[in-house]
C-alpha cells in the first residue's frame, strides 16, 4: 500500500528556523546593550526616536491630562467661590464697625482741635454732643445731651473746631437747645476782619447768613472774613463767623445787600464746645441807683444846712 505524504507542498521559500531567528535577535540585542552601555553609541538614535514618539506620547496623554485639569479647574473655582461668600459675610458683618470706626476717627480729630483751643486759651467750656435736631424744618436749632445738671446756661454761645455755631438759647436739667447761627431769630455782631467794620449777621435758613447794616459804598468784598466783635457780651471776640460770598449793591437802598457762608460746620459735626459766660462790668444804664439818703447826703444844698445846725448852741 503507497505512502502518501500529506505536507503541503513548498509554494513558497522557507527562511531560518525560529529557533535560530530568536538566538539571532538575542544575540544582538545583548550586543546593543553593551554597546550602549560601554560606548553610548546609541545616544543619537535613542535621541532621533524621542523627537519622533514624543508628540506621539502627548497626544496619547491630552485626555487624562484634560480631564485632570478640568477638575482641578473646577475644584478650584468652587473653592473660591466658598471664599468669596466668606468674605462677603465678614464683610457684612464688619460693615457697621467700619462705618462707627470712621466716624469715631472724624469725632477724635474734631475734639483734638477744640481741646487744642482751650490747651490755648482761646475756648474755656465743656464738650457736648447733638442728640436730635428740631422737628420745624425752617428751624435751625438743635439739642444737646447736657444740660443744667452740667452747668450750661442760656446765653452761652457755642463753637466748633473752626468757628461760632450758635448760641444755648434754652436750658433743661438733662439737655439743651441751642440756636444754630443760620436761624432767622439769630443775631451775631460781627466786624470785617479786614477793614474793622462792625455789623450784625441774621441767619437766612438756607445754611447762609446776611450782613446787614452795611452802607452801600463800605469796603466789604467778596471773601471777606467776619467775626464776632464781642460788643455784646455774649460771644467772645475774634471768633471766625462767616466769608462773604455774594455782595449787591443797589443806589436805590440805603444799605447792601451781603450774603456769607459760616465759616462752621454748623450742620455736620456731632460735638461741639459750649463755652463758659464771660463777666462783664455793668453798663452805665443798668448801673444800680443810688439811694435817696446818699443823694441828700451828697448835694451842695444840704452841706450848708447841716453846718448851721451843727453851728447853733443848745
Amino acid at each position: 500500500m503507497p505512502v502518501f505524504d500529506h505536507a503541503p507542498p513548498p509554494f513558497f521559500k522557507r527562511g531560518p528556523s525560529p529557533l535560530a531567528l530568536l538566538s539571532f535577535y538575542v544575540a544582538l540585542s545583548i550586543a546593543l546593550f553593551v554597546l550602549d552601555l560601554r560606548f553610548h553609541a546609541l545616544n543619537v538614535v535613542r535621541q532621533g526616536v524621542s523627537v519622533v514618539t514624543d508628540p506621539l506620547q502627548r497626544l496619547a496623554q491630552s485626555p487624562l491630562r484634560l480631564a485632570s485639569e478640568s477638575s482641578a479647574y473646577f475644584r478650584e473655582l468652587e473653592s473660591l467661590q466658598a471664599e468669596n461668600s466668606d468674605f462677603r459675610a465678614d464683610r457684612l458683618a464688619l460693615a457697621p464697625q467700619l462705618t462707627r470706626l470712621q466716624e469715631l476717627e472724624a469725632e477724635n480729630a474734631h475734639l483734638r482741635n477744640l481741646l487744642e483751643l482751650r490747651a490755648q486759651g482761646m475756648a474755656d467750656g465743656q464738650a457736648a454732643r447733638i442728640l436730635y435736631t428740631a422737628r420745624d424744618p425752617f428751624a435751625r436749632r438743635v439739642y444737646l445731651d447736657k444740660g443744667l445738671n452740667h452747668g450750661l446756661r442760656a446765653g452761652q454761645p457755642v463753637i466748633d473746631s473752626a468757628g461760632i455755631v450758635g448760641q444755648v438759647t434754652r436750658v433743661f436739667p438733662l439737655s439743651a437747645e441751642v440756636t444754630l447761627l443760620t436761624d432767622k431769630d439769630q443775631a451775631v455782631p460781627v466786624q470785617v476782619l479786614r477793614t474793622g467794620q462792625r455789623s450784625v449777621t441774621f441767619g437766612l435758613a438756607n445754611g447762609l447768613v446776611e450782613l446787614k447794616y452795611i452802607p452801600a459804598n463800605a469796603d466789604v468784598v467778596v471773601g471777606d472774613k467776619l467775626v464776632t466783635s464781642g460788643l455784646d457780651g455774649v460771644y467772645p471776640a475774634g471768633f471766625a463767623v462767616a466769608t462773604v460770598t455774594k455782595v449787591e449793591r443797589d443806589s436805590a437802598y440805603a444799605f447792601a445787600r451781603i450774603t456769607a457762608e459760616p465759616v462752621a460746620a454748623v450742620e455736620s459735626h456731632n460735638i461741639i464746645m459750649a463755652l463758659n459766660s464771660r463777666e462783664l462790668p455793668p453798663s452805665p444804664e443798668t448801673a444800680p441807683p443810688e439811694t435817696a439818703p446818699a443823694r441828700a447826703a451828697t448835694s451842695p444844698r444840704a452841706r450848708p444846712a447841716r453846718a448851721s445846725a451843727n453851728n447853733n448852741p443848745r
